[in-house]
């Protein structure tokens, strides 16, 4: 659990540091990946969990599926996201949840919670 904290903090910490979303851009056939919005508040995130889980299927969050834990919103929110961006085609108004989503370039995977 502490990897997996450490691994989206260092993956948002990035982004506070100046990265740009034009990055997620990159270069053709380049994989790249939805999460949540750092500054994202808990009503957003939990919106964007029940729209998305709405539209695809978010079993990997249950109790005692790879994704649960961190047991948190921003966590459930992000992998949600990624699930629904996935499924819709990449394209990067599949990834704005009224702005408070980024593209990332770094697979935000960590554990047995794979981001497809």
């Amino acid at each position: 659990m502490a990897k997996a904290a450490l691994s989206l903090l260092l993956l948002l910490s990035s982004f506070v540091s100046g990265w740009s979303s034009n990055m997620a851009n990159g270069q053709p056939g380049q994989k790249n990946w939805c999460v949540a919005k750092p500054s994202s508040d808990q009503a957003t995130l939990l919106q964007n969990i029940n729209y998305a889980c709405s539209q695809v299927d978010c079993r990997i969050l249950q109790r005692g599926c790879p994704c649960f834990y961190p047991d948190n919103l921003i966590n459930h929110a992000s992998v949600a996201m990624n699930l629904y961006y996935q499924a819709h085609g990449r394209n990067h108004w599949n990834c704005d949840f009224r702005n408070s989503a980024l593209v990332v370039i770094t697979d935000p995977s960590y554990g047995n919670c794979i981001y497809a």
